[in-house]
């Protein structure tokens, strides 16, 4: 059976910042019909990646999005992983490194347009020092525990540690 099939109608993608989730995503759900969610857009105020929701909320709707019998969520926040994996069929973990994550990050926010996974906008994302400091910071940290929760978790799954490896399972899966 190929991986993509192991997978099942519910695939969460982990991941540290800017490593490729929201893309690839977009890819699996486009190519198997599936909805996609982004986490970030359940977490934030619509139009603003500075203003969180309240925590509550963006719990609410998390637990509507894993309610569903068919999706892919891209996106970690810890808060609700544990429900999100619960109901998942599949896992993959991206595991791009911190320089390649700052790369993709400042080459986001140089070309306007949207984004895959971020709020509609005709002009470039500002480069948030926050952004930078998570990215050096606590995505930095968090990649020993994404690890850990893949290597604990008896889902079938994916890890793809490197871009190469992320194109050479989008080959083989068609996307």
């Amino acid at each position: 059976m190929d991986p993509i099939s192991r997978l099942g109608p519910r695939i969460c993608i982990l991941g540290p910042s800017n490593s490729g989730k929201s893309t690839l995503a977009l890819r699996l759900g486009t190519a198997f019909d599936l909805p996609v969610v982004h986490l970030d857009l359940l977490r934030y105020q619509y139009g603003s990646f500075s203003t969180l929701r309240p925590l509550d909320a963006f719990h609410t709707d998390h637990t509507r999005a894993i309610s569903d019998d068919r999706w892919v969520i891209e996106g970690n926040y810890s808060s609700c992983m544990e429900d999100r994996l619960a109901r998942a069929t599949g896992l993959i973990l991206l595991d791009a490194s911190t320089c390649l994550s700052l790369y993709r990050y400042l080459r986001r926010c140089a070309r306007p347009g949207q984004r895959i996974g971020g709020f509609a906008r005709d002009t470039c994302e500002p480069i948030s020092v926050a952004m930078l400091s998570h990215i050096v910071g606590p995505t930095r940290l968090n990649r020993r525990r994404y690890r850990t929760i893949y290597a604990r978790s008896r889902l079938p799954k994916c890890f793809l540690p490197t871009p190469r490896a992320v194109n050479e399972f989008c080959r083989h899966a068609g996307l």
